[in-house]
């Protein structure tokens, strides 16, 4: 059964939020969301307040959302970290095998992070932007950047890999994931678990009960099972997360595309700027990201 952690609600004023990729300094071993906190300096915690809602629109909706890089939100927004240190997690994985994969490494951000690679690395994305900027970046540490199309199988023969490993991936291929990992190989990710920053979703699209049970942790062990593989660690956390003005919200959702399927300003506008007003309001939004940490393992 998995076990459901609610963080403590305090704010971790972190210089990037946790999809970016750099995990928190969390010592080993510590227990519960500890994390080293970062304060972003003052002024970009204020540069929204002094902005009308269409400098702060116009703003967000003409940056560059390429990569998987949240540093334009430094100051303007904050996400807790979970507890486990996924980073770290791989990291320590990493340096004792001796192939692995890394499935929809996006930009390549996370694992570039990793201290010590094995003798095979190789890593899979399909999107062209992330795809080049994580070819500069992993490529000359000796991983191989492989394009795929999206969709399986992926671009490896049976039993090649010792550790297979995914930070968000936007669908888990069980099935593939079983098949190119060796006998007694595992399977170590950290997923978006269901109804996560629903509260923004739901501010755009309405109520959605139906898809708040979309990736829940007990359908994804099912999952895993019916692969042949073996759920031995399953965790999950819902972590406080808070926009500080609304060109934050207009960057995340033109990044994060599947928050609010079909976002533009355009078509929102009046659903923006209502949100607008809470913020000035309340001085932020706050909502709940869903993270799940797994490791299934490929019977020997």
């Amino acid at each position: 059964m998995v076990v459901l952690i609610l963080a403590r609600t305090v704010r971790e004023a972190v210089s990037t939020m946790d999809f970016a990729g750099d995990e928190p300094h969390a010592e080993a071993g510590s227990r519960g969301p500890k994390t080293t906190w970062r304060n972003p300096d003052a002024t970009l915690m204020m540069r929204g307040m002094a902005r009308t809602f269409e400098d702060l629109v116009a703003e967000a909706d003409s940056v560059s959302v390429e990569g998987w890089d949240f540093s334009w939100l430094d100051g303007r927004a904050t996400e807790e970290r979970p507890s486990w240190g996924y980073q770290r997690l791989i990291s320590e994985r990493l340096a004792s095998v001796s192939a692995a994969l890394d499935v929809q490494t996006g930009g390549g951000e996370v694992l570039a992070g990793v201290t010590r690679f094995p003798p095979t690395m190789a890593a899979t994305e399909s999107w062209p932007p992330n795809l080049t900027k994580a070819t500069k970046l992993l490529h000359p540490r000796g991983v191989v950047v492989v394009a795929n199309q999206g969709a399986p199988p992926l671009p490896f023969g049976d039993e090649a890999f010792d550790l297979v490993t995914s930070r968000h991936p936007a669908e888990v291929w069980w099935d593939e994931i079983a098949r190119v990992l060796r006998p007694g190989g595992t399977y170590l990710a950290q997923h978006v678990g269901p109804a996560s920053v629903f509260e923004l979703t739901e501010h755009f699209l309405g109520p959605r009960p139906e898809a708040r049970r979309k990736r829940h942790p007990d359908d994804e062990r099912a999952e895993a099972e019916a692969a042949g593989l073996e759920v031995v660690d399953q965790r999950w956390e819902r972590l406080r997360t808070e926009f500080f003005d609304i060109g934050a919200v207009v960057y995340f959702l033109r990044k994060v595309i599947w928050i609010v399927p079909g976002f533009s300003v355009d078509r929102h506008r009046d659903r923006l700027r209502e949100l607008h007003e809470r913020i000035e309001r309340d001085g932020s939004f706050v909502a709940h990201s869903s993270r799940v940490l797994v490791e299934a393992r490929k019977p020997a």
